[in-house]
């Protein structure tokens, strides 16, 4: 025995303990050596003392080893050549010449987009959301986790409800438009974190699923990635557990690799899937800008679209480029805005990022990380890869020597940067929605989103609720009914337009065809007004709102609203994000909804 521990021999403190490991944590231990890890056993003491801890350590191990595409010495090998780069300040855009990609941009409301959400429509039953969803609320002052939060608080639905009730009613509408008497169930993947799995489940668990199927969902979970304490990789201890290493978040990009390790993609390659569609945890717009997207992959046959909105020049949000190397490889994928403009002057544009004179924006869409893959290239692109997807590192230096760091780092991965190991023969495009249609995410606090410049958007609770009320507005306006302009107030020192507040079911109207189908242009609604359809038939026709109307109907009664319905309605009061006595989601919006008075149809 003694003979075969000579690979040991450097490591005194590991030497003493071999005798507690399993052939499988001896190979673990091995490759940890070999990898420049000694460290991690400097301090560990003799075999009888802290055997479990020990064990626990290679337990640890064995889950970062799993986890990782390549297994941990991959992971230390990526690190020390992108931790290398960073100390020498290596452009990772070198030899890369911008310009503008081909893709879609988008007219709310007119013929081309009423085809395409049409044709969207239609696909959706071939189709697999993803929803990614590791992160708590904390950011915005929130402790739960971000998909409880009310999208907004008229009904004071969450996120997750109102991402299942889309999907259904996609599933139900795509079914009726192809005729299929076999409803085909759209299914649903949540990526969870340590931090969120468990509430997740509870949140799905104690509401029925909101209504969908329990086989329908199903809930993949990321594991953290060990942090790296200085430019060698050496992995950093946990500074309250000698044997214990410090892990952190690896980002959303994991999405990708669980897919693949699941099995999930094969299956549904076999039942006939053609679309896998990925998106965030908080942008209770998305949805409205889901079918012309879905559309535009399908007629356009793209094997990658990103969805995306008008973007200001030098505006903080990355923008979709093309990118072709000084050896011919390409790529269309989010470069972020910081690196967008010094790249354009470093390629011959002296001006950099700047608007187009005709449209008054960036020729470089803004990207809102929400993508479409077409599943059978996916697959095979999956297969050369494994799942694993370009990774960055970006630690904080104490100094500019950038020898030391102020704190453990780790590698990081996006989802959209996907393509940037694709062929060039991939069909890669982006589909452009307006803002106000398609893009409000909640994810600023209010003290950081109080500090926004003027007329940037506060992507706060506060400004994802108005945005909600005016998109709903604006749909309504272009189906002819009169709406009031909106007013301006003050919510937790953010300055925003109060719209009617019109919130909708999606089974109601899913597509802009099924809005003007379902209202005419003898009907207004004021400003003070608060408007909540919930069923499926409900036309109004020549009503005239002022004050609160709440319609809730089965999904078997015809409901025919006209006339004028007048009350004292719902007002908004203003609450102060530091007042204690209000629950944390009214207090980061700055206002909660005071229901004096109201005219219910149920």
């Amino acid at each position: 025995m003694a003979g075969d521990e000579g690979w040991a021999s450097s490591c005194p403190a590991l030497l003493k303990n071999l005798s507690l490991l399993s052939p499988q944590q001896i190979e673990l231990a091995k490759m940890l050596l070999k990898e420049g890890q000694k460290h991690l056993f400097d301090d560990w003491s003799g075999a009888d003392v802290d055997v479990e801890k020990k064990k626990a350590f290679f337990d640890q191990v064995a889950l970062l080893d799993s986890s990782y595409p390549g297994g941990l010495a991959s992971y230390i090998q990526n690190a020390k050549k992108l931790l290398a780069d960073s100390k020498a300040g290596k452009n990772p855009f070198d030899g890369f010449t911008p310009s503008v990609p081909s893709g879609e941009v988008l007219t709310f409301g007119d013929e081309n987009f009423m085809k395409l959400e049409e044709a969207g429509v239609k696909e959706a039953r071939h189709a697999i959301f993803v929803l990614v969803a590791g992160g708590l609320g904390e950011r915005l002052g929130y402790k739960g986790i971000k998909l409880a939060l009310p999208v907004e608080t008229t009904t004071g639905k969450c996120f997750l409800q109102h991402y299942i009730e889309s999907i259904l009613a996609l599933q139900e509408a795509s079914a009726k438009l192809a005729q299929d008497e076999l409803l085909a169930k759209i299914p649903l993947v949540i990526m969870t974190s340590d931090d969120t799995h468990a509430r997740t489940i509870e949140l799905l668990d104690s509401n029925s699923y909101f209504g969908m199927e329990s086989s329908q969902v199903k809930l993949l979970k990321q594991e953290k990635v060990a942090c790296l304490s200085d430019n060698d990789a050496r992995l950093a201890l946990d500074p309250n557990d000698k044997y214990k290493i410090q892990t952190k978040p690896h980002g959303h990009g994991d999405v990708h690799a669980l897919l693949y390790s699941s099995g999930l993609l094969e299956q549904w390659k076999e039942a006939g899937r053609r679309w896998v569609l990925f998106f965030q945890d908080t942008n209770g717009l998305l949805f409205k800008a889901i079918p012309a997207s879905l559309g535009v992959s399908a007629t356009k046959g793209y094997n990658v679209n990103s969805l995306a909105v008008p973007r200001k020049a030098k505006e903080a949000i990355g923008g979709i480029t093309k990118l072709t190397h000084a050896d011919g490889r390409t790529m269309v994928i989010n470069v972020e805005y910081n690196q967008l403009d010094p790249l354009l002057r470093a390629t011959g544009h002296p001006d950099g990022d700047v608007n187009d004179p005709e449209t008054g924006f960036s020729p470089y869409p803004g990207n809102i990380n929400q993508l479409i893959l077409e599943l059978g290239p996916y697959i095979e692109e999956l297969k050369k890869t494994g799942g694993a997807i370009a990774e960055f590192v970006n630690p904080k230096y104490t100094d500019s020597t950038k020898t030391a760091f102020k704190s453990s780092t780790r590698l990081e991965c996006m989802m959209q940067d996907y393509p940037k190991t694709l062929p060039p023969s991939s069909k890669v495009g982006f589909t452009v929605m307006d803002t106000w249609l398609a893009y409000a995410p909640v994810k600023n606090n209010p003290e950081d989103a109080a500090k926004v410049p003027k007329g940037n958007p506060y992507h706060s609770a506060t400004s994802g609720e108005m945005a909600i009320y005016r998109a709903n507005s604006l749909i309504l306006r272009k189906a002819g009914v009169t709406i009031a302009e909106p007013v301006k107030d003050v919510f937790n020192g953010q300055e925003v337009e109060v719209w009617p507040r019109v919130t909708w079911s999606p089974k109601w109207a899913l597509i802009f065809k099924d809005v003007k189908e379902k209202v005419n242009n003898k009907c207004s609604i004021t400003e003070k007004s608060t408007l909540v359809v919930n069923g499926r038939h409900v036309a109004l026709n020549g009503l005239n709102l002022d004050g609160t109307l709440n319609i809730n109907a089965v999904d078997g009664a015809e409901v025919k609203l006209s006339g004028v319905v007048l009350n004292k309605g719902w007002s908004l009061e203003h609450v102060d994000y530091k007042d204690n006595s209000f629950p944390e989601e009214i207090r980061i919006r700055g206002f909660k909804i005071e229901k004096v008075e109201q005219f219910e149809v149920n």
